[in-house]
């Protein structure tokens, strides 16, 4: 791969255990240099040690990996004790100021792509250099490997996470929400050449999100979330205790749960790294909470849940374009409570 594209990945992390290894055997035969950036920014200071670092070994795995599988010296570790500023924007300039690659490509600890798209992409980027950004569509897991979660939020663009920009002398990170890189003349990548997650994603492309399938990342999220001052809601611990662990409410599964959202059985495929993250699961090699999936199992049968899921999707296609979701949040909820009413009864 030497004549394609030089890629720095970036990542930031706190408390990132189980995937970390996983992520990063995965990232690495595709990376010019791996960048990451560990530790709490403030509103996650209730899931970091007091001095701002990961709870689960997630900088002794780094430490670890840097140690005995880089041979080709690819990883910078980037760590500070105490908090970091802001809301994460400092957290990735730290990373994009290292940053030599010609592109540089953020990664979530959770998220993950098939090695073959990942190798579509470097060779688009070949083909392509006048290619300055590139989104991705995303499949979020939900409670296990086997389920995901679909609905308004996420067909209405929350989905796509802009995660691929062009680098170079000059060229800065300025947010991370939503991620925006401007090259040396200070124009947003993204209004130049970008491809889009629904082209990427007719071509099979896409991202496999595992954020919502232990009960740990969950809460780790959710308390991060109640606290973060640029999230426009609370009561994301109570939704972790009711509709994550308990499922009183499966209509709103998503974590942005104001928004009607869904659970779908999915039989596809995983990249390389999370079939061997679950077979190291399944023989004890790693330990972590995992979620049970009867409850899932038993609503994804029932003939009540799959009717009323249709007439959810039926009525988020039959809106009008770009319409506001006022009108139809409190339907759900009615739903939800007739389908827990004739799972019960079954």
């Amino acid at each position: 791969m030497s004549d394609l594209p030089r890629v720095s990945f970036g990542m930031i992390v706190l408390n990132g255990e189980p995937f970390v290894r996983y992520n990063l055997r995965a990232l690495y035969p595709f990376a010019h240099e791996i960048i990451v950036v560990e530790g709490a920014a403030p509103a996650a200071a209730g899931v970091a040690t007091p001095d701002g670092h990961s709870l689960d070994g997630t900088l002794e795995t780094l430490r670890r990996f840097k140690a005995e599988e880089d041979p080709d010296d690819k990883l910078q570790i980037v760590t500070r004790d105490g908090l970091w500023t802001g809301e994460k924007d400092e957290m990735s300039q730290a990373y994009a100021d290292r940053a030599t690659g010609d592109y540089l490509w953020q990664v979530d600890s959770d998220e993950f792509y098939r090695p073959q798209d990942m190798q579509a992409v470097l060779d688009l980027l070949h083909g392509d250099p006048s290619i300055t950004a590139m989104s991705f569509k995303t499949r979020t897991f939900w409670g296990g490997f086997e389920s995901i979660t679909d609905g308004y939020y996420l067909r209405d663009g929350g989905d796509e996470f802009h995660r691929l920009f062009k680098w170079g002398p000059g060229y800065h990170y300025t947010t991370h929400r939503p991620p925006t890189v401007v090259d040396d003349q200070g124009r947003d990548l993204r209004n130049l050449h970008w491809i889009d997650g629904a082209t990427l994603a007719r071509h099979g492309i896409v991202m496999y999100h595992y954020s919502l399938v232990f009960p740990k990342q969950v809460f780790n999220k959710s308390s991060y979330y109640d606290r973060a001052a640029w999230v426009p809601r609370s009561g994301y611990g109570e939704w972790a205790e009711g509709t994550f662990l308990r499922l009183e409410d499966p209509f709103h599964v998503h974590n942005v749960y104001t928004y009607p959202s869904w659970l779908e059985r999915y039989r596809g495929p995983h990249p390389d790294q999370i079939e061997a993250l679950r077979r190291d699961l399944a023989a004890g090699v790693i330990t972590v909470e995992q979620r049970p999936t009867d409850d899932i199992d038993s609503l994804l049968r029932a003939p009540s849940y799959l009717a009323r899921r249709a007439a959810l999707k039926l009525r988020y296609d039959s809106r009008p374009a770009r319409a506001t979701l006022r009108r139809t949040l409190a339907l759900p909820k009615r739903i939800a409570r007739r389908a827990v009413r004739a799972l019960a009864a079954r």
